[in-house]
């Protein structure tokens, strides 16, 4: 009696395992066909029209710090806060080490024996990732090797042409991969291996969207626009406050606006051919302002927060946040790069690593690929700064990002309809707040908490015709899987 009950009660549980199964594969994001760019140029979707909004976390040296266990915790962190791109350095040095103790590679750039019979080697490790992020739901944007190495000599375009046949045949059939040629560098300093290395990828994988990955202060759509094999710029808006200098000699941006990355989505999107862009390094939670002294003031979520919003508001199809601990994957016991303060399992609780999912939530909930940036929604006088309102706008809804919470005014004639549903949105909270219904005109707005940096707010104005955001709601429909 007691085997035919527990016989039953596995038949129960693998019946349900199964449905479980079958429920989350049919949820995965590539389910809806492999990433490719929209037809206007600006977003990126699934080949079936589904949008996909990029909400990236920055893991760079989870190939080489973490094993297998501390993988999936990581991972499984990451899909319960939101995030469905992790960026990684797939070698950050030639040869690559991980905690392992294996090696990248044992005869420079030939891969024809890498895999050993009864060894975990470093690309069964890299597998592994791959693998595991592929059943949390996560592409993996995957930086073949940092522009460190590269720079200082250690694989020329021979040799990238070799690599990027390897990594094509080895990830091509894999469905959460997303290239990103390049590795904090610029796109003219070595450009016959970068190009080499990507063009050798794209002969192989048809499967997977890529860019180029530049230095702090610049954008790839200086140098590759017109590559036939960049399918999306990036730029990384980098780490600096206004007037941080440095006294750099390569510093390609205007006096005083280190911290507008609204500007370089502007840059990239007047370069040419429209294709869609993200900031894939802005300012990382944590990390000292100008990162090289541990005594500077340290960005916060706040700070994190503006990035996101000025970033996505002017144009960009996604967002990538950085968190110094976590991104070189620090712990007790290690040297760390930029003074990290705490160690990687402990900075996934800091407040800006969960507040990036309420930004995910926002996009995917109104009409996706009508969106553009519009700053003639703000009237009047717009601040500068952090006083600047950034807006954004369909053909009915618009929505303005605030972050000091300054007053403002409205053109509410710049969509459609003539009465607007009007909301207050918290980018830290992800609370939603029904502020009444009104005419089509400009209007005056401040969210009642005050004027103060850091008390950041958006503003949601909808045609009152539509529901695309109902007035009873408090929060909006979480975009988790």
């Amino acid at each position: 009696m007691k085997i035919s009950r527990i016989l039953t009660l596995l038949t129960f549980i693998t019946a349900i395992s199964f449905s479980a199964d079958a429920k989350g594969k049919k949820s995965m994001p590539w389910d809806n066909g492999k990433l490719t760019v929209s037809e206007e140029g600006r977003y990126i979707k699934h080949e079936n029209g589904t949008p996909f909004f990029w909400l990236g976390e920055t893991g760079w040296l989870l190939p080489q710090r973490m094993d297998r266990d501390e993988v999936g915790y990581y991972l499984d962190a990451c899909k319960n806060g939101g995030y469905n791109v992790v960026q990684i350095q797939t070698l950050n040095s030639v040869p690559s080490l991980n905690c392992y103790g294996q090696y990248s590679m044992t005869d420079g750039f030939n891969f024809k024996n890498i895999d050993k019979k009864g060894v975990y080697g470093y690309w069964d490790h890299m597998d592994y990732i791959v693998k595991t992020a592929e059943r949390n739901g996560i592409y993996i944007a995957m930086v073949p090797i940092w522009g460190t190495p590269v720079d200082a000599g250690h694989m020329n375009a021979k040799e990238a042409d070799a690599y990027g046949r390897f990594l094509a045949e080895r990830y091509k059939d894999s469905p959460n991969i997303i290239w990103l040629v390049g590795g904090d560098i610029r796109g003219d300093k070595k450009t016959d291996v970068w190009e080499a290395l990507a063009r050798s990828i794209r002969a192989i994988d048809k499967n997977h969207i890529m860019t180029f990955h530049p230095r702090g202060r610049t954008t790839s759509a200086t140098w590759f626009n017109e590559s036939v094999w960049l399918d999306f710029n990036m730029f990384q808006s980098g780490h600096r406050r206004y007037g941080q200098r440095k006294g750099d000699g390569d510093y390609p941006i205007k006096e005083n606006t280190e911290e507008d990355n609204w500007r370089f989505v502007e840059a990239s999107q007047s370069e040419g051919t429209l294709k869609p862009v993200i900031d894939g390094e802005p300012i990382y939670e944590d990390i000292p302002q100008g990162l090289h002294d541990v005594n500077e003031t340290r960005w916060m979520d706040y700070d994190v927060r503006r990035y996101a919003y000025w970033s996505v508001f002017a144009g960009s199809f996604g967002h990538t946040y950085g968190h110094n601990s976590i991104m070189q994957f620090h712990s007790y016991g290690k040297r760390g790069s930029f003074g990290p303060g705490k160690p990687w399992w402990e900075a996934l609780n800091d407040p800006g690593f969960s507040q990036m999912q309420y930004m995910k939530d926002l996009m995917l909930a109104l009409p996706y690929f009508e969106r553009v940036p519009d700053q003639s929604v703000i009237a009047g006088q717009n601040g500068e700064r952090y006083d600047r309102a950034v807006a954004t706008r369909g053909n009915d809804y618009l929505m303005v990002y605030n972050y000091t919470g300054r007053p403002m005014q409205i053109d509410l004639e710049k969509i459609s309809g003539a009465k607007k549903n009007v909301w207050w949105f918290s980018p830290k909270t992800g609370k939603l707040e029904y502020v009444g219904q009104y005419d089509s005109k400009v209007t005056n707005f401040q969210h009642d908490s005050g004027y103060i940096s850091g008390n950041d707010q958006i503003l949601i104005a909808v045609d009152a015709s539509k529901d695309y955001v109902k007035t009873d709601w408090t929060s909006l429909p979480s975009t988790k899987r």
